[in-house]
């Protein structure tokens, strides 16, 4: 069963975001560990957080996990039959 651009497009939409929020906290500094607070602001706020890093390296995580799904539905072996058989829910 071929799914279309569209869908195509919503599938790797909600993988790259679930992605993007496993990356969002690496290579995170604090005010209080840089020793950089600023009046007014929460201590735990950060100092530099490089979304351009954590965007690009969401975008190759999620092309690789889309990439596998993929693969694994045009195989035949990414179903809801076979997903609801394995975990006993019937279709």
């Amino acid at each position: 069963m071929a799914y279309t651009i569209s869908t195509a497009l919503a599938i790797y939409f909600v993988i790259w975001w679930v992605v993007l929020f496993v990356t969002l906290p690496f290579n995170i500094r604090s005010q209080r560990e840089a020793g950089e607070e600023i009046a007014g602001t929460d201590p735990g706020a950060p100092t530099v957080t490089g979304m351009g890093r954590k965007m690009i390296w969401t975008t190759i995580i999620s092309l690789i996990v889309y990439g596998v799904f993929a693969f694994l539905y045009s195989k035949g072996l990414l179903s809801i039959e076979r997903l609801s058989k394995a975990l006993g829910f019937p279709f």
